[in-house]
């Protein structure tokens, strides 16, 4: 079964981080939720989150990491060396794949430096596309470049988290039904 980290910081935000564990659980994937701070943390909007973990050498057991935005949530995780180098292992590795959604894939691919040469979307603005400038970037809804997928913002999280779900060899379909997303 493969498992899923989703990583949160103080300031993240919470529509991209729980839309994401919601539909891996829904799917029946094991998501964990890994705080690069304390077990609680303070989302983005002052939601208090409770994470299942806190961040140890057991995050390059996973199959995918998934990086929501939020600010200062994705400074935040740009700041921890062990996500940092786990991110860079995981970038070379075709069996490991990364997630990340609007501030993160500027911020935190940036500062891991596994951006350069790829598709990469993000939230909008001159300030996160200027980060990207080793990047090819993009203004598609969801990226998919290897085993790199990023998305644009709290609007997007559905799509994002419905990719991610595929991308790990599931059907999304069954479960983005069951939410009524073709009601839309």
């Amino acid at each position: 079964m493969k498992k899923v980290a989703l990583m949160i910081a103080n300031g993240s935000e919470e529509i991209e981080a729980l839309t994401v564990v919601d539909v891996m659980r829904r799917a029946g994937i094991t998501c964990d939720i890994i705080s690069v701070n304390e077990k609680e943390i303070i989302s983005s909007h002052n939601i208090k989150i409770v994470a299942d973990k806190v961040i140890d050498e057991s995050i390059k057991d996973y199959d995918m990491i998934v990086l929501p935005g939020g600010l200062p949530g994705a400074d935040n995780l740009a700041g921890n060396e062990l996500l940092i180098k786990t991110l860079q292992d995981f970038s070379k590795d075709n069996n490991k794949y990364i997630g990340a959604i609007c501030a993160s894939p500027a911020i935190v691919l940036s500062k891991a430096g596994i951006e350069k040469g790829k598709n990469v979307t993000s939230y909008p603005g001159k300030e996160f596309e200027d980060m990207l400038k080793d990047a090819n970037y993009t203004e598609n809804l969801v990226e998919v470049d290897g085993n790199l997928v990023t998305s644009r913002g709290p609007a997007t999280a559905m799509l994002f988290a419905y990719k991610l779900v595929e991308i790990l060899g599931y059907n999304s379909k069954n479960i983005s039904d069951g939410m009524l997303w073709n009601l839309l």
